[in-house]
């Protein structure tokens, strides 16, 4: 949190709405410093998907070197914002490593932009004023880092303002999101992905 002041009712009760989200397993989720000028009152999430959390045998697997990171971080303005159309607003920001085929897809950033809107809708998830960013980041290698050749990520930064306090759904979105960049397929709870292609 980044207020020394006693918290209101609407972030303490979006606060509860948080530690109700569930995620898969596969996903670390932990509090992360939140940013101190964007608003009165913030909370931060740092979210990794890292091959050991795969479990043994699918670390070194084919494909699950090139997992995801991102950040979900949650505003509160009480006297509500006119920019964000309430009180509330969601800021995210995912990355991950692609293959060349779907990094030179130049549809990849639509397909990520469809991906949060319809992981929104999946969840019930009622939200307005959505925006954001797709980029493709292309990176060469020199020197004694050139063995790693060429890689490409996709970033994706949004923001939305949740209907209300209830914020649990837009979080357990986000985080089917992350898993979807990471390369992992919607599965039952208690079922571990194999490795397989992106997209």
């Amino acid at each position: 949190m980044n207020a020394n002041a006693p918290l209101p009712s609407g972030f303490n009760r979006a606060l509860s709405s948080l530690k109700a989200a569930r995620s898969r397993a596969e996903l670390r989720l932990e509090e992360i410093p939140a940013p101190a000028r964007l608003a009165p009152f913030a909370v931060a999430l740092g979210a990794e998907i890292s091959p050991s959390a795969l479990g043994p045998g699918l670390a070194d697997a084919e494909g699950l070197a090139d997992l995801a990171t991102g950040r979900f971080i949650l505003l509160h303005d009480p006297a509500g914002s006119e920019v964000w159309g309430g009180d509330f607003r969601v800021v995210t920001f995912i990355r991950a490593q692609m293959d060349a085929e779907m990094g030179n897809d130049e549809l990849l950033g639509t397909v990520a932009w469809t991906w949060l809107v319809e992981a929104l809708q999946n969840h019930g998830a009622d939200y307005r004023s959505a925006g954001g960013t797709a980029t493709r980041v292309l990176s060469d290698s020199f020197g004694t880092l050139a063995e790693r050749g060429s890689t490409i990520d996709i970033e994706l930064r949004a923001s939305w303002t949740p209907a209300d306090w209830q914020v649990q759904n837009h979080l357990e979105a986000w985080a089917d999101m992350v898993c979807s960049f990471a390369g992992l397929p919607p599965l039952p709870e208690g079922v571990t992905a194999l490795p397989g292609r992106r997209f």
